[in-house]
């Protein structure tokens, strides 16, 4: 093939697989080849397994030559987040508490890439244990953001986002307790697809907040998200909460219009102090949505004030209850140096873990501790169902839910490491979907003087995915995104 093999959309790059018009090995050299140029600034990766991806590779073209059939994803360069078990690589959390935890399992996600015939490059960076919103508090580096390396990428799945966006690979898994797909998709100017809770298994997920953790996929194209979806999506087994509901179909029919979608615009979405090229675009984007013969009505979700304060009550309780569980005696990091059980507890603990997720941890057995349980956990929860309820009042009126992804376009390094609460407040607009379960996309809108990436989300009602990609789509054919300069 003339065209470079990078800038061809994982569809198309199934496509020429199966046709054998190139091999995947050759589709996964010339992403190794744009890997190797840039990770050194970009940073995606924590483990890159070029051996292993050959090695898938040529299996897939051995199939295609002896006439089997390949599968959806055949031949398609996808690197995982490292919250992801992928067996026997090493599985981090981007903590030095499970440096040298090698996984034993495959993730179910993962398992079904692999069975679709995808060629698994690497794992990908993010805030320890996914907590932080900027890639930040990652043990081990910081990923830059691949349109301006002195910004952050966004969190926690800066990692895959960014890998996506410099064409590393034409697609990423992450996962989303509070925006963390979405988020960091806004920022590096890719489609970022959090599914609703139960579409896809958090079997093999290395659990932060078990009610709010999802698995799903970054992109170029709304094409290949709803490819990607329509392979790790469906019921497992192995994960008591996932839904009996088939994914929706891979194939994905674009609209060429959207007359008789109804699209609401949340009054509290576009608040004092969101920044005026983020609204800007936002609206010119609803503008395109109108224009395409959707009807835009204002719509209110009166409870997404208390979101955030909701979240970090719930999200840190049930972390602290997760987390318990790395304490070096099973696995991962170990202080040896301890003279009693208690002791290396303390040291194990106290060394493994990043300042982000002591801070979570902290917070969360407060929140659970004898006295304060109603008061903050409990009243937490009733919250939680207060904004589902606006939910459904409001997609009793809509269809979808327009608003910005993030309130800010990308923030330099630093810029927000010292203010927490600053940097939760990076996910005001895209929590209150996990609090509810709905599923909600990030796709790009617009860039600022800057050339900065913004991104336009979209809320559907629970499993309302088809809906969801059908109406972006529609939006992505009019207003392509401009591809990332080299």
């Amino acid at each position: 093939m003339s065209a470079d093999l990078t800038e061809l959309s994982a569809v198309r790059l199934a496509e020429i697989v199966r046709s054998g018009e190139a091999g995947a090995e050759a589709v996964a050299l010339a992403h190794f080849a744009r890997l190797e140029r840039l990770e050194p600034t970009v940073k995606a990766f924590l483990v890159v397994t070029k051996d292993r991806a050959l090695s898938q590779a040529r299996a897939v073209d051995e199939k295609r030559r002896k006439g089997g059939a390949l599968g959806a994803l055949a031949g398609v360069p996808i690197a995982i987040k490292d919250n992801l078990q992928v067996e026997g690589v090493e599985t981090t959390c981007a903590s030095n508490i499970l440096k040298g935890h090698v996984a034993a399992y495959d993730a179910t996600a993962v398992a079904r890439l692999k069975a679709a015939d995808a060629v698994l490059i690497g794992k990908t960076n993010l805030d320890e244990f996914a907590m932080g919103s900027s890639t930040e508090n990652s043990a081990f580096q910081k990923t830059t953001n691949p349109w301006d390396p002195a910004r952050v990428p966004g969190g926690s799945s800066g990692g895959s986002a960014a890998a996506v966006a410099a064409r590393m690979v034409p697609l990423a898994l992450g996962s989303d307790t509070g925006g963390s797909i979405r988020q960091p998709a806004a920022f590096c100017g890719v489609v970022g697809l959090k599914p609703t809770y139960g579409r896809v298994s958090r079997y093999g997920l290395v659990a932060f907040a078990s009610s709010l953790d999802q698995v799903g996929p970054f992109s170029r194209t709304v094409a290949d998200a709803a490819l990607a979806l329509s392979v790790i999506g469906g019921r497992d087994p192995m994960d008591a909460t996932s839904a009996r509901r088939e994914p929706p179909p891979a194939a994905l029919s674009v609209p060429k219009d959207l007359k008789g979608l109804r699209v609401g615009l949340p009054r509290e979405y576009f608040i004092a102090g969101i920044d005026p090229e983020v609204e800007t675009a936002v609206r010119a984007a609803v503008e395109v949505l109108r224009g395409l013969g959707a009807t835009i009505k204002d719509v209110s979700l009166p409870h997404t004030k208390y979101a955030v304060s909701t979240y970090y009550i719930l999200a840190p309780s049930e972390a602290s209850a997760n987390l318990a569980r790395f304490d070096g005696v099973r696995y991962g990091a170990s202080d040896r140096t301890a003279k009693t059980l208690e002791e290396s507890y303390e040291l194990t603990r106290g060394g493994g873990f990043g300042p982000e997720v002591k801070r979570r941890i902290m917070l969360g057995t407060y929140a659970l501790s004898s006295g304060y349980y109603d008061a903050y956990y409990a009243k937490a929860q009733r919250v939680r169902t207060l904004m589902a309820v606006d939910f459904k009042e409001a997609f009793s009126e809509v269809d979808l839910i327009a608003c910005p992804t993030t309130p800010t376009p990308p923030f330099r390094f630093g810029e927000k490491t010292e203010d927490p609460v600053a940097m939760y407040l990076s996910d005001v607009f895209t929590i209150p979907s996990n609090l509810a379960g709905n599923a909600s996309l990030s796709i790009p809108c617009g860039l600022t003087a800057a050339g900065l990436p913004l991104g336009l989300q979209l809320i559907s009602d629970v499993f309302g995915e088809t809906k969801l990609l059908s109406a972006a789509s529609a939006f992505e054919a009019v207003r392509p995104f401009p591809a990332l300069k080299d």
